[in-house]
Order: C-alpha cells, then structure tokens, then sequence
C-alpha cells in the first residue's frame, strides 16, 4: 500500500540570519532533497530573518520536519501538514519561551481537540469555568499564537494576503 501524498507550509517566523543555512539543510535532510528557502528580514526582530517554504511528501513529513528544526534558541515557526484521506492534518508550533505545541487539524484547517484532552480538561477545572477557559487555551496553543501573531503579519511585502486588509 502506497504512502497518502501530504504537503503542508513551514513558516520560519524569525531565525537569527546565522542559522538560516542550517535550517535550510535540516529540512533538506528531512525530505531527502536539498532545499533553498526565499529569505527576507523580519521587521518585527532586527537581525533575523523569515521565510515561507511549501513542501510536499509522504503522511507524517511535517512531525520530521518540525522535529528536525526544532531545538534551536531564538527560532519562532510553524510547520503545518494538511490532512489526506488517511491521515490527520497537524500544526506545529514552535516559541523560543514556550517550546513546542501541536495540535491535530481537520480538513478546513481547524485545531481538534481530542476526547481525552477535553475529559482531562473537564477534571482539571472541577466545575470552575475559568480553569476550563484556561485548559481549553493551553489545548488550543492560545499562548503560541498570541506569541506568533505579530510575525506572521511579518510585512506588507509577504505573500499571504490577509482579509482584514481587503477593502
């Protein structure tokens, strides 16, 4: 049986301009080819730069990926893999203060929460509502976002065309 086909985006938020060709090699490595990333400076950190890079390969590349880059100081990204029709899709997220997050994704790119996590929340927070605001947060990688949001807005030059710009 054949390996489903992913792709998904990694987003190197900020990386010190150092690191950049080791980071293009670590995940050259993880897809067994050799990879350019299109720099540009991160105006939001002076001194470090962003890039964008889609990638395409087999279901569970972007766990490599994220595994392959991660560890590093002052590295802030995201790797996403999109769902196939036999596997979950899945968002890594990545702060240098908050390590690590990931969370499942559904086909519209939405974070699923688990039945488990929602039934640890739920004992967790013993009836008070805003223990389960906060579990449900830390679910949801609440703080990674809050953290990530100004570099993704990275400049009026990145090729992600934001709605709340329309108009």
């Amino acid at each position: 049986m054949a390996t489903p086909q992913a792709r998904g985006v990694i987003y190197i938020h900020s990386a010190p301009r150092a690191l950049c060709p080791h980071l293009e090699w670590a995940v050259g490595r993880a897809l067994g080819r050799a990879v350019n990333f299109d720099w540009a400076d991160q105006p939001i950190l002076t001194g470090s730069r962003r890039a964008e890079f889609y990638w395409e390969g087999s279901a569970g590349t972007g766990a490599a990926l994220a595994t392959a880059i991660r560890g590093w100081e002052h590295l802030r990204f995201e790797v996403s893999e999109d769902p196939t029709p036999r596997s979950d899709g899945g968002r890594w997220m990545h702060t240098p203060g908050l390590g690590i997050h990931y969370a499942q994704t559904d086909t519209a790119g939405n974070v699923v929460i688990g039945e488990d996590r929602l039934r640890y929340a739920l004992e967790v927070a013993a009836g008070d509502a805003f223990e389960l605001q906060r579990e449900l947060e830390v679910a949801l990688g609440g703080a990674w976002d809050e953290e990530l949001e100004p570099f993704r807005h990275a400049s009026d030059d990145a090729p992600v065309v934001w709605l709340h710009k329309v108009g």
